[in-house]
């Protein structure tokens, strides 16, 4: 099973890079084999043909399980993660590859935007997505306990599907 993270956050090496990782490692048990930082693709993302970026998106689309991150811009995902989804086709892009939402932000008061924001990009894309988004705290996404209610109801679902 190939798992990859995308982390969609305006700096390299981001909380949401690693929290994307944590999530991967808690849902399979092991680390994941693949990161795409969006941010170090630089400006290959604003056309069509970059080598780095198809490379990305290849890596993307041979994955089995995906956990696409972002942090909470606006109400919704970052830009640049906006842009590197762009490259995949409509339809099919993401065909085969189970996805998962996650996004960081400072507060409640966007708790339903990886559900309502995210995951219908990312369904529309062609990925499976079978589970609720998860949103975390940015401040406290490193406490285990702030997301063991998602991972007890959605992890064996995720896991069934791999």
């Amino acid at each position: 099973m190939t798992v990859t993270v995308v982390a969609g956050n305006p700096k390299p090496g981001s909380r949401t890079l690693a929290a994307a990782g944590a999530l991967a490692e808690q849902i399979t048990g092991a680390p994941a084999d693949h990161q795409v930082d969006v941010v170090t693709l630089g400006p290959g993302l604003l056309g069509w043909g970059d080598e780095g970026v198809a490379a990305a998106v290849k890596t993307v689309q041979g994955s089995e399980l995906v956990i696409v991150a972002s942090p909470t811009f606006k109400a919704t995902y970052s830009g640049v993660l906006k842009l590197f989804l762009d490259q995949f086709a409509t339809g099919d892009g993401l065909a085969g590859v189970v996805a998962v939402p996650l996004m960081l932000g400072a507060g409640p008061a966007h708790a339903l935007a990886p559900e309502l924001l995210l995951k219908p990009v990312l369904v529309e894309l062609g990925a499976t997505v079978p589970v609720q988004g998860l949103y975390l705290n940015q401040k406290s996404w490193q406490d285990p306990e702030s997301s063991a209610a998602w991972l007890e109801k959605w992890r064996l679902v995720i896991q069934s599907l791999l």
